[in-house]
């Protein structure tokens, strides 16, 4: 199938809806201040995390191209969030330096495999889980820092370090992974994690 069929199925579009999503997100941190509505934007593209992958499958439309997509959207709403929230103020450095931290350690883990041949790692479960809590953590600061409700900043802590915690444990079992991936090169391993 070429790459313009399998871009034109629905939860591949849905996936590009999110990676296009993320620059409204910044616009309206950035460009219109409105933190709270950045919060409520956050929240539609984390849930519909599930949506294009639970559609590829009963469709029968899972494409190398949605496997692609699916976690490049997770990491750049990830990632963007996390870098606006602490320019901006609305996460805890501490907690948004140590979500910066993973990412790098384990962006450096996967160039090193990919550079050794490792092409494929599967997603954990604990990662899955690990980053749903921590989409509803970093939404919820937006959320309760841009509306003004403590409450939501305090479900916010309450989600985020269990969160945080699980997603240092399931970096540890990436790495772990990865280097018996590297010990097996030239099976159908990668660099694809949550």
């Amino acid at each position: 199938m070429s790459l313009a069929r399998q871009a034109l199925n629905l939860p591949n579009l849905i996936s590009l809806s999110r990676l296009a999503l993320v620059a409204v997100f910044v616009w309206l941190v950035f460009g219109a201040d409105e933190i709270g509505w950045a919060g409520v934007l956050l929240g539609i593209i984390g849930g519909t995390d599930w949506v294009d992958g639970y559609l590829a499958r009963r469709l029968d439309q899972v494409t190398e191209l949605g496997k692609f997509l699916d976690p490049l959207a997770d990491r750049l709403a990830v990632a963007v969030s996390v870098v606006a929230g602490l320019v901006v103020g609305v996460l805890p450095p501490w907690f948004a330096w140590a979500l910066i931290a993973r990412e790098v350690l384990i962006g450096v883990g996967a160039l090193y495999g990919w550079s050794r041949g490792v092409t494929r790692l599967d997603v954990r479960r604990l990662g899955k889980l690990a980053t749903l809590l921590l989409y509803f953590s970093i939404t919820g600061f937006y959320l309760g820092r841009g509306f003004q409700v403590p409450f939501l900043v305090v479900a916010a802590y309450v989600v985020g370090v269990p969160g945080l915690v699980a997603y240092y444990a399931v970096g540890v079992q990436y790495l772990a992974d990865m280097r018996d991936a590297i010990g097996r090169v030239g099976g159908d391993d990668g660099d694809r994690v949550s």
